[in-house]
């Protein structure tokens, strides 16, 4: 996706240290995990919403119920 190397990785890091200072970093770093753990999940109910809708969908017609 990105192609970073280490050397990029390592002034990205540099910068944020200057930015946010080594106290402030942990505390990003573990909102940043919480978020994307969030969306992650947000994503896979969305996902089987979606298939058990579709299921539904499949079942109503087989039946002979169209809405």
């Amino acid at each position: 996706m990105f192609n970073i190397g280490p050397g990029e990785l390592i002034l990205i890091l540099l910068i944020l240290l200057i930015l946010f200072g080594a106290k402030r970093l942990p505390e990003i770093g573990r909102a940043l995990g919480k978020s994307l753990a969030e969306f992650k999940k947000g994503m896979q109910e969305a996902k089987e919403e979606m298939k058990d809708s579709s299921h539904n969908e499949d079942v109503k017609k087989e039946n002979g119920k169209d809405e």
